[in-house]
C-alpha cells in the first residue's frame, strides 16, 4: 500500500464537503472515494470525518491532518514543476525595473543578449530611480543597488558593489588628502543622491554628513565633477574603477571603505519561480561581474 494512498481523496472530500463532489473533482466513483477514506481511517486508527446524509465535517484529527496533507500536495506539485521547468523555454511577458544609469550601462545589454537566446520571451523594462512596488505594479523582477531594506521580497545577490572615496590628483595637490574621517569636514564634497556618506570603523558602519558647493542626483555627473578636480566623491566601483586604474582618480581612506553592499535581483515571494525569471536571474548572476570588468 502506497503511503500516498487515500490522501488526495481525503483532501478532495475535506475541501468539497461531500463525497460525490469530491469524486466528481477527481474523476472517479463515489464508492472509490468512500473505500479510500475508510482504508485511510483504518490505517491511521482514527476518524477523520463526521458523516451525515447531507454532508461530511472534519473531526479535530481531520483538521490537523488536512493541513499536513495540503502542504504535502503543494510540495509534490512544486517538485514536479521544478523538474519540468529545467527544460522549459522562457516565454511570455516579463516585466522588470532597474535604476536608470545602471540599467542602461549594464543590465539592458545583458538582458538583450538573453532575449536573443530566447525569442519567445517578451520584455518590458521600466528604468526608474524610484523604488517601485513590485507586487502593486505587477513587476516580476527588480534590479536594486546598495544595501537592501527589510522587505517581503526574495533577494539574490548578482555582484558585489564597492564604494570608493576618491578625488582627482589636481584637487589633492591643492587641498591635500584626508587621513581621518574627521578631516572630511574641511573638504569640498561632491554630493549625489545623499549628503550622508557611509564608512566603517572598528567593524561598525559610520554615517557622516558631508557638505560642499556642488550637488546633483546623477552619479555620472558627480564623476565628471570629481575628474575636473572640484572635490571629493563617494561612488561605486562601476563608476570609478577605470579612472582609478588610469590614475585620473585616487582612492582615499581605503581602510574606512564601507562593507560591500551589492547588486541584487529581487522578486516577490513565490514558492516556485517561473522559468523566465529564474533563468534570467541565473544569466545575470553568471555574466554581470565579467561584464562590469570589461
Amino acid at each position: 500500500m502506497s503511503a500516498w494512498e487515500g490522501l488526495d481523496e481525503f483532501v478532495a472530500v475535506a475541501e468539497a464537503g461531500h463525497f460525490s463532489l469530491a469524486a466528481e473533482r477527481l474523476g472517479v466513483s463515489s464508492s472509490h472515494v468512500s473505500r479510500q477514506i475508510a482504508r485511510l481511517e483504518e490505517r491511521l486508527q482514527t476518524r477523520l470525518f463526521y458523516r451525515s446524509t447531507r454532508s461530511v465535517v472534519l473531526t479535530e484529527a481531520g483538521q490537523t491532518f488536512l493541513q499536513h496533507c495540503q502542504r504535502l500536495q503543494d510540495a509534490r506539485e512544486e517538485a514536479l514543476r521544478a523538474v519540468s521547468d529545467l527544460s522549459s523555454e522562457p516565454k511570455g511577458l516579463l516585466r522588470m525595473t532597474c535604476a536608470v544609469t545602471y540599467g542602461e550601462r549594464f543590465i539592458i545589454p545583458l538582458v538583450n543578449s538573453f532575449m536573443a537566446l530566447h525569442p519567445q520571451l517578451r520584455l518590458e523594462i521600466e528604468l526608474s530611480n524610484r523604488t517601485l512596488d513590485l507586487v502593486q505594479e505587477g513587476f516580476d523582477l527588480a534590479i536594486r543597488l546598495g544595501r537592501l531594506n527589510d522587505s517581503q521580497l526574495i533577494a539574490t545577490k548578482l555582484a558585489p558593489r564597492i564604494m570608493y572615496l576618491c578625488a582627482a590628483p589636481r584637487y589633492l595637490e591643492r587641498f591635500g588628502a584626508p587621513h581621518a574621517l574627521s578631516e572630511l569636514a574641511r573638504h569640498n564634497c561632491l554630493i549625489g543622491n545623499s549628503d550622508v556618506w557611509t564608512f566603517q570603523e572598528d567593524g561598525r558602519e559610520i554615517p557622516i554628513k558631508v557638505t560642499g558647493n556642488w550637488r546633483c542626483n546623477s552619479g555620472q555627473a558627480v564623476l565628471d565633477a570629481a575628474l575636473r578636480g572640484f572635490g571629493l566623491c563617494q561612488l561605486p566601483d562601476y563608476y570609478v574603477a577605470p579612472h582609478l586604474t588610469r590614475g585620473e582618480l585616487v582612492s582615499l581612506l581605503e581602510n574606512r571603505q564601507p562593507p560591500n553592499t551589492g547588486v541584487w535581483a529581487l522578486y516577490p515571494q513565490r514558492r516556485h519561480l517561473s522559468p523566465k525569471v529564474r533563468q534570467l536571474v541565473d544569466y545575470l548572476k553568471s555574466n554581470l561581474v565579467t561584464y562590469l570588468q570589461s
